[in-house]
């Protein structure tokens, strides 16, 4: 029998476990693992997306949230004049990264310092979603309805 590593679902995937579309995301192929990336949880509804980038400028970065996914995107500006590289060991190359959000999670800023482009995102469950206590008997239970018995019929007043 064969074993899954299912770390590749995972590391793309933030704030849910849907793991027909996580599976549908890790059977395309990506390409390279270019740039590299962490994902952190910095709390418990708070999260952080680092890339290393080194290379670029905040000009040649575009950060697009569409529908559930974020798409991070470089482009290489030309070198405007001619260089001459004894060794290029810095790869500054075009680049899309794509992130698969839940519903529940938005990105709340992006900034870009040292290299490093850092990415937040905040998980905000709507009202709708949290959870709630639902109590049994006490105030919650239905009252009877003045004049009427349980079977439906008028009761009699008493005189």
């Amino acid at each position: 029998m064969r074993s899954f590593d299912l770390t590749p679902l995972l590391r793309s995937s933030i704030g849910f476990e849907n793991l027909g579309r996580l599976a549908d995301f890790a059977t395309r192929d990506e390409g390279s693992a270019y740039p590299p990336y962490n994902i952190e949880k910095l709390g418990e509804n708070e999260y952080r997306i680092q890339m290393a980038i080194a290379g670029f400028s905040e000009d040649e970065l575009e950060l697009i949230v569409q529908e559930n996914s974020l798409i991070v995107t470089g482009r290489a500006a030309e070198d405007e004049g001619e260089r001459e590289f004894l060794h290029r060991g810095i790869g500054k190359r075009a680049f899309e990264r794509r992130f698969q959000l839940a519903d529940v999670i938005k990105v709340t800023e992006a900034t870009f310092e040292n290299g490093l482009l850092n990415i937040g995102l905040v998980r905000e469950i709507p009202e709708h979603k949290k959870p709630r206590k639902i109590h049994i008997g006490g105030e919650n239970r239905p009252k009877a309805i003045e004049g009427e018995n349980a079977k439906g019929v008028k009761a009699k007043k008493a005189a």
